[in-house]
């Protein structure tokens, strides 16, 4: 799998710039057949820092339902991994610079 292919995006909520700010942890959104191994080398090529510890989880798909016309309309929001990177002491990755 290629390096381009592994992270998707990152993920910026409250809870992610929380962790970011307190725990060095940085929450990305990256492939389902990607491991642990292949997004460590990807964050330290992107971002030039230092992967102390990363921690997978899939993300389950949400239910989701809404009122037309023609009735309900039922669905489901897909799932994705997420992954959740530390990195070393007294360093940090800038995910704002590119919006």
């Amino acid at each position: 799998m290629k390096q381009s292919e592994i992270l998707i995006k990152p993920i910026l909520t409250e809870k992610a710039n929380a962790q970011q700010e307190s725990l060095r942890k940085y929450a990305f959104k990256v492939a389902r057949k990607a491991n642990k191994l292949e997004i460590k080398k990807a964050v330290e090529d992107f971002y030039g820092v230092s992967v102390v510890d990363v921690n997978t989880s899939v993300v389950p798909g949400k239910n989701k339902t809404r009122y037309t016309k023609a009735g309900f309309l039922k669905g489901q929001k897909p799932a994705y991994k997420k992954a959740l990177v530390t990195v070393a002491e007294g360093e940090t990755i800038d995910l704002y610079a590119n919006i």
